[in-house]
């Protein structure tokens, strides 16, 4: 029996950045599962989108939301789209995940001590998205051995620009990034961060995937297909 197609559904941005760090991921995905068909869409700003994504694939198929949380875009948007197909399903968000914090890890680099950390996240108007960062805000702390306060970009409070000034009166600080890639949002963060640090996002547009984040996403596709399969 052939396996589900894979579609990969990003946010989507302008950035040519952005847009190649995500083509990266995806194209490295795509290489570990040589026997799916695999396509990449996005659920905003770029093209294909999901509609025309799911088109191109004639059978079941999986969506694999490249995501960090289960917000709006994964639990209606998405929903939406598959509402009259019964041969597709939406796997997990790629967060929360101890994989994730262990890359924003990566990215921060050896601290000094003292220096006070930041999560700066989307943001969202459904908490239930909010609370997975702060989830993944408890992960980072706890594999740096010290706190991690979460600062939003928008639709959540405190903001990032609170966040960081909060932190700032009492200690250096700096800021992770819990971003999928370059884009508005990273450009905002670099903005209300206020010329403290922060770091690079979790995928950068001239190097390879972190393999444990194509871990990951594979690993969202084969337990939505094995769920799948074992609900028929």
């Amino acid at each position: 029996m052939a396996l589900p197609a894979l579609i990969a559904i990003s946010h989507g941005t302008s950035s040519a950045d952005g847009q190649r760090a995500v083509t990266g991921l995806f194209d490295a995905v795509a290489q570990r599962l040589p026997g799916v068909a695999s396509r990449l869409g996005h659920v905003d700003v770029q093209q294909p989108d999901v509609a025309a994504s799911l088109a191109s694939v004639d059978g079941p198929a999986v969506i694999v939301p490249l995501l960090l949380s289960a917000g709006y875009h994964v639990r209606v948007d998405l929903q939406r789209e598959i509402s009259e197909r019964d041969d597709v399903v939406i796997a997990g968000a790629m967060g929360p995940d101890p994989r994730l914090a262990q890359v924003l890890a990566d990215r921060l680099g050896e601290l000094e001590p003292g220096v006070r950390v930041v999560l700066a996240v989307a943001g969202s108007s459904d908490d239930r998205a909010n609370e997975d960062c702060r989830e993944i805000a408890r992960q980072l702390a706890e594999l740096l051995g010290r706190d991690v306060a979460v600062g939003f970009l928008a639709a959540a409070e405190p903001r990032l620009d609170a966040a960081v000034a909060e932190a700032a009166a009492s200690a250096p600080v700096v800021v992770a990034n819990y971003l999928l890639a370059p884009g508005y949002f990273h450009d905002l963060a670099v903005r209300m961060a206020a010329g403290h640090r922060v770091a690079d996002p979790l995928l950068l547009p001239d190097a390879p995937a972190p393999a444990s984040l194509v871990d990951l996403v594979i690993d969202r596709y084969e337990d939505a297909a094995a769920g799948r399969a074992a609900a028929r």
